[in-house]
C-alpha cells in the first residue's frame, strides 16, 4: 500500500508541478517582484525598465525585450485593457492561467501593432457587463480566475527604451465595477512542514481555488488517498500518506530534472521541441491557435511536458510566436562547460518574421551569466557583430574572451561551468517550423 501511494505521489507532483510553481511566481511577483520589476498589485502592470541581465533570477529571461507583467484576479469582475499602438515594433502579450496554459495573445502576430481596447471576462461568466461602454470590444475569457499577462517589447538598444517606456505607461488594465474590496488573490498556505509537503499543501488548497480543465480534473481526483482533495491540510493526514507524499515529490523532483534535460527531438544535439507548449487543449482565445497541428493528446505526455515546460521556462510563448531550441551538448555530445571554447556557425542565419537570438544560460538555475562586457545574449540585432564572407555568422562561446579580432566581436560569454544556450526564434518562418531550417551542432575548438 506504501509502495502505491508513493507512486501515486510521483505523479501527483508532476501533474500538480505547474500550478504550483506558476502561482508560486505570481506570488512573488506581487509580494516581492520579479528582477528589475517591484512588487505590483493585483490588476496593475509590472514593468521592467531595462534589458534583463544576470540580477534578474528568473527562469530562463530573455534578453531581447523589455517585459510588462500583470497578475490579473478577475475575481474584482470584468477588466477592460487597453493597449497602446506599437506600430511597425514587435510586442506581445501572453496570457498565461493558473495552470500554464497559454490561452490568448494580443500584439504583432495577432492583432497587429494598432493596439486598441480589450475587455478581460472571468470563468463561468456567460453575461456581458452592463456597461455601454464595452460593447463591441474584443473578449478575452480567462480559464482561472487569476492568470498573467506577459509583455515583451523589442528594443533595439538603449537608445531606443525611452519610446518603449512611453508604450509601457499606456498599458493599463481597469476593472468596470468598482469596489473597495481587494482582489483575493492566491490563498495564503500554511508552511512549515518541509519543502515535500509544503509543495502538496499548496497544491491542494490551490488546485481547489484554481480547478484545470473538465478533462484534467479526473486526474486530481484519482488522487484522493493522499489527501489532495481533502478540506483538511496534509498536516492533518495518516503518517503512512505524509511519507508517501514525501518520497514521492524526491522522486518526481528527480524524474522532472532528469527529462528537462532528455526531452525534445535531438537534431545536431539541439533539443528541437517546437510543441513543448501545446498542452493546452482546451482554452483559445484571441490569437491562441485551435488547430490540430498545436495540440498534444496523450495525458502522461501532456503532463510530464507541461511541467518540463513550467521548469524549464515559465511563461514561454507557442512556437508560433515565438520557437525556443536549446541544447546541452557540444557535437561530440559532451556536456556544454566554460572549462572549453566552442563556435557556432549559422549560415544561414535564422529565418524570422520578426528577429533572433541567442542567450547564455547558467546550470543548473537558468539564469543569465554576468560577463565583463554585459553581454547575454548574439542575435540579428546586436552591434559590431562581424558576418562570414557568404553572411553567415560565427559565435565563439567561451568564459574567456578569445583574443582573435574577429571571435571577440562576436563573442557569447559562458560561466565556468556547465551551461545551456536558447536560440529564441520570433515570428518563425515557415522553414522553422516545418523542419527544413536546422541548426548545426556546437564544435568544441579549445
Amino acid at each position: 500500500m506504501t509502495e502505491q501511494l508513493t507512486e501515486l505521489a510521483t505523479e501527483a507532483y508532476v501533474v500538480g508541478f505547474p500550478l504550483v510553481f506558476d502561482l508560486e511566481q505570481v506570488v512573488r511577483f506581487t509580494e516581492e517582484g520579479i528582477g528589475s520589476i517591484p512588487p505590483t498589485s493585483y490588476n496593475s502592470f509590472g514593468h521592467a525598465r531595462e534589458l534583463a541581465g544576470p540580477d534578474d533570477t528568473f527562469v530562463s529571461i530573455n534578453n531581447d525585450t523589455v517585459y510588462s507583467i500583470a497578475q490579473v484576479d478577475l475575481g474584482v469582475g470584468p477588466v477592460r485593457l487597453s493597449v497602446p499602438a506599437a506600430g511597425d515594433r514587435y510586442f506581445v502579450l501572453q496570457f498565461v492561467d493558473a495552470w500554464t496554459n497559454n490561452f490568448a495573445y494580443i500584439g504583432t502576430r495577432a492583432t497587429g501593432g494598432d493596439g486598441g481596447e480589450f475587455l478581460l471576462l472571468p470563468p463561468d461568466d456567460d453575461e456581458t457587463p452592463a456597461a455601454p461602454d464595452t460593447s463591441g470590444l474584443p473578449a478575452i475569457r480567462f480559464p482561472t480566475r487569476v492568470a498573467t499577462i506577459v509583455g515583451r517589447w523589442a528594443v533595439d538598444g538603449a537608445d531606443d527604451l525611452p519610446a518603449v517606456h512611453a508604450l509601457q505607461d499606456a498599458l493599463t488594465l481597469t476593472p468596470l465595477h468598482q469596489t473597495l474590496v481587494p482582489p483575493q488573490g492566491v490563498p495564503a498556505v500554511d508552511g512549515g512542514q518541509g519543502e515535500a509537503l509544503d509543495f502538496f499543501e499548496k497544491l491542494r488548497v490551490w488546485s481547489q481555488a484554481f480547478p484545470p480543465a473538465l478533462r484534467d480534473r479526473p486526474a486530481l481526483e484519482s488522487y484522493a488517498p493522499l489527501g489532495l482533495v481533502s478540506p483538511y491540510t496534509i498536516a492533518e493526514q495518516p503518517e503512512g500518506v505524509r511519507q508517501a507524499l514525501a518520497a514521492g515529490y524526491a522522486l518526481g523532483k528527480d524524474a522532472l530534472e532528469s527529462a528537462l534535460r532528455t526531452s525534445g527531438t535531438l537534431t545536431d544535439h539541439w533539443a528541437v521541441n517546437l510543441h513543448v507548449f501545446d498542452y493546452n487543449l482546451d482554452f483559445f482565445e484571441l490569437g491562441a491557435i485551435d488547430a490540430p497541428e498545436w495540440k498534444l493528446h496523450d495525458p502522461r505526455t501532456r503532463y510530464a511536458l507541461r511541467a518540463a515546460a513550467a521548469l524549464g521556462g515559465l511563461w514561454g510563448n507557442h512556437a508560433y510566436e515565438a520557437a525556443y531550441i536549446m541544447t546541452y551538448e557540444d557535437a561530440d555530445g559532451e556536456p556544454l562547460s566554460g572549462e572549453h571554447v566552442y563556435r557556432l556557425r549559422l549560415s544561414p542565419t535564422p529565418p524570422v518574421g520578426a528577429f533572433w537570438s541567442l542567450t547564455m544560460y547558467d546550470l543548473p538555475h537558468y539564469y543569465l551569466v554576468a560577463n565583463p562586457i554585459d553581454r547575454y545574449s548574439v542575435g540579428d540585432r546586436t552591434r559590431g557583430l562581424v558576418y562570414d564572407d557568404d553572411g553567415g555568422l560565427t559565435i565563439t562561446m567561451s568564459a574567456t574572451r578569445p583574443t582573435d579580432e574577429k571571435a571577440a566581436a562576436n563573442w557569447l560569454p559562458a560561466p565556468t561551468g556547465r551551461f545551456r544556450p536558447i536560440l529564441r526564434l520570433y515570428l518563425p518562418g515557415d522553414e522553422v517550423l516545418d523542419g527544413r531550417y536546422g541548426i548545426p551542432a556546437i564544435e568544441r575548438i579549445g
